[in-house]
């Protein structure tokens, strides 16, 4: 087929009429985009990625080998999706039983990333730079710069933006942190870890 400047596709993928790609994207081996996806800038879908009608992905998000994004799935910008991790829509499927009209969203916020095999569960929502761990089950909300590990998942800390572990646990005393690694400086209420720098981006 004839694609239009500025994306990409292997000749095996299938990118069906009615997407939307921004430019810059790359789209490989065997994956199939359906009508109605809308893919930012600067994305790379790697081998075998399916992504429906209705989910949508930010500039940047990077999704590894055998990832399928489901209708009602939102990536925003920088997320990273690790290889064969899933993302659900319904959470008490039967074959038997359409359930179409009870999908539910799930939100990833700027930057998170999901480590190999994890599982999301439908309608919740990962904060911004959150990072769940390999093969962890996200069943309840993860807040933002959260480290979930487990199955169920858990909150067992929080990780900088460059990914990083922050020396911060749940229940830790309040005050001010900062990166060992990269030096970025953070605020500890007691609750949440939000950041200290005032041009920090929201999404």
């Amino acid at each position: 087929m004839s694609l239009p400047a500025g994306w990409w596709a292997h000749a095996s993928a299938i990118v069906d009429d009615g997407a939307r790609i921004g430019d810059g994207t790359r789209i490989w081996h065997f994956s199939h985009v359906m009508p109605g996806a809308r893919i930012g800038r600067r994305c790379s879908l790697g081998q075998n990625v399916f992504v429906a009608g209705g989910a949508l992905l930010g500039d940047n998000v990077k999704v590894q080998n055998n990832v399928s994004i489901y209708e009602g799935v939102e990536l925003c910008d920088d997320v990273f999706c690790g290889p064969s991790m899933v993302f659900t829509n319904v959470v008490n499927p039967r074959s038997h039983v359409p359930r179409r009209h009870e999908f539910r969203p799930t939100r990833v916020g700027r930057g998170a990333t999901f480590g190999a095999n994890a599982t999301v569960v439908c309608g919740h929502s990962v904060g911004r730079y959150a990072f769940v761990g390999a093969g962890a089950v996200v069943a309840s909300d993860v807040p933002d710069f959260g480290l979930v590990l487990g199955v169920p998942g858990r909150l067992v800390g929080y990780a900088c933006r460059c990914g990083v572990r922050l020396s911060v646990a749940p229940g830790d005393a309040s005050g001010d942190l900062a990166c060992g690694a990269c030096g970025e400086r953070y605020r500890w209420d007691g609750a949440r870890v939000t950041e200290s720098r005032e041009d920090a981006p929201r999404a």
